[in-house]
């Protein structure tokens, strides 16, 4: 059984920025809430993304799949809760949600399941040994 590791949770105050005309939270946002919050678990774990690229290797979306449930709207606090599981040496996916702060109602969830490749020839690569270390 894979191990699945929780990332930090993440907190937001939605501002006229996210939101749309009817000041609901614009679709796309919520894939940029989940991005910030898969970032921060490979920043937290010493994983550079910058650093990554100049060695000619990043991380990729191969697959993303949302659910929405209910619009967030101008004004709520929300909270992007994470978790990441590895799939194999160059491959995870990430279980993510957007719930409110106070009373944990449910605005989007999904997965978001990310492969790691070399830049130059696109194909899948080992990743870092510091994140392999992690999933131990």
């Amino acid at each position: 059984m894979s191990k699945i590791i929780k990332c930090d949770d993440l907190y937001y105050k939605v501002y006229v920025e996210d939101t749309d005309f009817q000041g609901f939270v614009y679709h796309a946002n919520y894939v940029k809430y989940f991005e910030r919050s898969r970032s921060e678990f490979l920043s937290k774990n010493g994983i550079l993304q910058k650093k990554l690229i100049m060695a000619d290797t990043a991380f990729v979306i191969k697959r993303i799949e949302l659910c929405y449930k209910s619009p967030a709207e101008l004004g709520d606090e929300i909270i992007v809760k994470s978790s990441v599981e590895k799939k194999s040496d160059a491959r995870m996916i990430f279980y993510q949600k957007v719930i409110n702060k106070k009373d944990n109602k449910e605005y989007v969830n999904g997965e978001v399941e990310v492969c790691f490749i070399n830049l130059i020839t696109k194909k899948p690569q080992k990743f870092p040994n510091d994140l392999l270390l992690i999933f131990k």
